[in-house]
């Protein structure tokens, strides 16, 4: 077995990683102890469940061992013994391999939130308000830091569009499963007649990225400036401090008019650009991902959902994970997300793990 071969290089390489940290004079060494000691912390889970397989391993050989005895009082406890054995050996397994994965590079980065009204006129951008507010609440339950890079917004709460950066611990990790379309079924306030309407917004999540990962030429962009205006196109600015930055190469366009400094918005909308730009060349890597990559910000389609809050029944149901449907929209709308975030994530690696064995 390639993987058994793997774990037993991964453990004296974690034996060896422990040796050196043993060591008074390699401690003091903290330019060589630190690393030594992140990549011990990053192979020890997987050690872990190595270590807890081989002891399974040896309890079964001693359980078989038994099954050979010619008691048969002694036979029947070993085979149920063996039975147990059998079911955890098979379960660590399955974990030591979902630990063996690749680790997405992008995981520990924060994101580019962009939410966006579909189909369903004033009542999408209401709902777009909504689900934006719902990953603002979610970001305060994990202690993530939200800033809005730009916003247009209706006269009656609504948002046709907003673009907000999501910095802290593991963002993206919970975030990008979040991308697609959004569809709500829903009485809206503007109903007369109590019918249910349905609409749908689009999200896309993408890694934030630095300057060092995504170097942008001064020649390959143009910047406008312009006053920031609020809701309805009123000048709230009279300075031109909102920054407007058209990549030409690929023609995409990034405004931000949240601060008052024209050198803040810049910045801003440069790391936007950035994010963009980022997942454009990562498209042309993966073919297949540049597919999920425009699904998710085509029209907003109500047919091209992922997902579905359904108000009237109270339930929120995901259509990439078969089953999952909650029935505490109420919560998940409060920014409760964990009992979705968690199944998707769970979802997609078993789907990469199954694609890996196959490989």
């Amino acid at each position: 077995m390639d993987w058994l071969k793997k774990l037993e290089q991964t453990e004296r390489r974690y034996e060896d990683l422990s040796a050196q940290m043993g060591d008074p004079e390699f401690v003091r060494d903290q330019s060589r102890y630190q690393p030594a000691a992140r990549a011990a912390a990053e192979i020890e889970p997987l050690v872990d469940k190595f270590r807890t397989w081989k002891s399974i391993q040896s309890e079964m050989e001693s359980t078989r061992l038994i099954l050979d005895e010619s008691d048969a009082e002694m036979i029947e406890l070993a085979r149920a013994e063996m039975e147990g054995l059998q079911a955890r050996a098979s379960e660590v397994e399955s974990e030591i391999k979902t630990l063996m994965l690749p680790k997405d590079p992008n995981d520990e980065k924060g994101v580019v939130l962009e939410v966006r009204a579909g189909t369903g006129g004033d009542e999408a951008t209401l709902f777009a308000a909504e689900i934006f507010r719902m990953y603002t609440r979610y970001a305060e339950t994990q202690r993530w830091k939200v800033e809005i890079i730009s916003a247009s917004e209706t006269g009656i709460g609504g948002y046709k569009e907003v673009i907000a950066l999501i910095t802290g611990k593991m963002v993206y990790s919970r975030m990008k499963y979040e991308s697609g379309v959004h569809r709500v079924q829903r009485v809206p306030q503007t109903e007369t007649q109590g019918r249910v309407h349905t609409s749908a917004v689009t999200v896309a999540v993408m890694p934030q990225v630095d300057e060092v990962e995504v170097e942008i030429d001064p020649k390959d962009i143009r910047i406008d400036t312009f006053c920031s205006s609020g809701p309805g196109g009123q000048s709230v600015n009279t300075t031109y401090s909102a920054v407007r930055i058209t990549h030409l190469a690929t023609n995409l366009v990034v405004s931000c008019q949240d601060e008052k400094s024209q050198i803040k918005n810049k910045a801003k909308a440069l790391q936007v650009l950035r994010s963009r730009l980022y997942e454009l060349e990562h498209e042309k890597q993966h073919a297949q991902q540049a597919e999920e990559r425009r699904s998710m910000v085509r029209s907003g389609d109500r047919s091209e959902k992922i997902r579905t809050y359904n108000f009237p029944q109270n339930r929120v149901t995901d259509h990439r994970v078969p089953g999952l449907t909650l029935h505490q929209l109420d919560q998940i709308i409060e920014g409760r997300l964990d009992p979705l975030v968690e199944p998707l994530a769970a979802h997609f690696q078993s789907e990469r793990l199954s694609q890996d064995l196959v490989a």
